[in-house]
């Protein structure tokens, strides 16, 4: 009886304690991770209400984290020190690869369109008016590309660009730098280099901020779509955080009920002010598309390499190979 006694009051404490460990997740405090796309002064600018509407929803200090590149948010998450936040799709991959991340929303354009479009601008001046003519002109151009965790700044031109041309930027410009899109596109525009990637968001941002040198450029190329970029959370919040927080992002915005006109008529522009529409329900499905281009790019790349030996190149692409069917898979499940 008494070792009865002692088992139960054993598996009451072992319970009591997991159940502490549970609450002892709940957060009250967390760092939301904002990619460098801009300026930290121009992003703090249109995500603070954004913020300050999150915190009183969910109950939560919100703290926003910038860094100088994206690797500075993923890194972040990684150690966390960021426990959510906003990435490219690209970025994404990174975060739920290295940084125990998870996809669980996705943003949506603010005039319904289902993603953005990766872009080249060149000076209004200049005499490149298409693809054709850059590509055409190797060594006589130089090229501000995007920060390498960037989809639309460096992983889409790289594949559609420069992958499927078989062309290499390192060699192709006379000189390459990189930045974000906002350096970058003011690059063009002050005629510090002669073409540049950017996207058709950041475009739209830039005429706002600095309509002048927005004027000053023209675009030569356009992509194909590119999904709306994803939310990411890392995967070990707790299951209580979780449901608040994705109830705060799938209600935000939205026609709820015991919201008043005015409260959804503010959300509404804190939402346009990031060029968002209401958020949607998402998952790290969203990445396959995007994994597959990096695949392209790299299985392209090899078969391009005439320095290494044929049978270590062909077990390499047969790698790849199996890779991509297996996310052809995903894609169908």
């Amino acid at each position: 009886m008494l070792r009865r006694t002692f088992i139960n009051a054993a598996v009451a404490a072992v319970a009591l304690a997991g159940a502490g460990a549970v609450q002892a997740q709940t957060l009250k405090e967390i760092n939301f991770g904002i990619i460098s796309t801009e300026s930290s002064s121009n992003l703090k600018t249109i995500w603070e209400p954004f913020l300050a509407d999150m915190a009183k929803q969910t109950g939560k200090k919100i703290n926003a984290f910038f860094a100088p590149d994206y690797a500075g948010v993923i890194e972040g998450m990684r150690f966390n020190k960021v426990q959510i936040a906003w990435y490219g799709n690209a970025s994404a991959i990174q975060a739920v690869d290295r940084a125990d991340g998870e996809v669980f929303v996705q943003t949506t354009a603010k005039d319904g369109s289902p993603g953005y479009w990766s872009l080249l601008l060149v000076h209004k001046d200049s005499p490149l008016t298409s693809l054709k003519d850059l590509l055409a002109a190797p060594g006589k151009y130089t090229f501000g590309n995007g920060d390498p965790n960037s989809t639309s700044g460096f992983l889409v031109p790289s594949f559609y660009v420069f992958g499927q041309n078989n062309i290499d930027p390192r060699k192709h410009f006379t000189r390459m730098v990189t930045g974000s899109h906002e350096v970058n596109a003011l690059a063009v525009a002050n005629k510090q280099v002669d073409v540049a990637t950017n996207n058709t968001e950041n475009l739209e941002r830039l005429q706002k901020t600095q309509p002048a040198k927005a004027a000053e450029l023209k675009a030569i190329w356009k992509s194909p779509l590119i999904p709306s970029d994803p939310i990411v959370w890392r995967k070990d919040l707790s299951a209580e955080d979780k449901k608040i927080i994705k109830t705060f992002f799938m209600t935000y915005g939205t026609q709820q009920s015991g919201k008043s006109a005015d409260q959804l008529a503010k959300e509404t522009k804190v939402l346009v002010d990031l060029q968002w529409g209401a958020f949607k329900e998402s998952s790290n499905k969203q990445l396959v598309p995007i994994r597959q281009l990096a695949l392209f790019r790299d299985k392209i790349k090899l078969e391009g390499d005439a320095n290494m030996a044929a049978d270590e190149k062909a077990k390499k692409i047969a790698e790849i190979d199996a890779k991509l069917a297996d996310l052809n898979k995903q894609m169908g499940s």
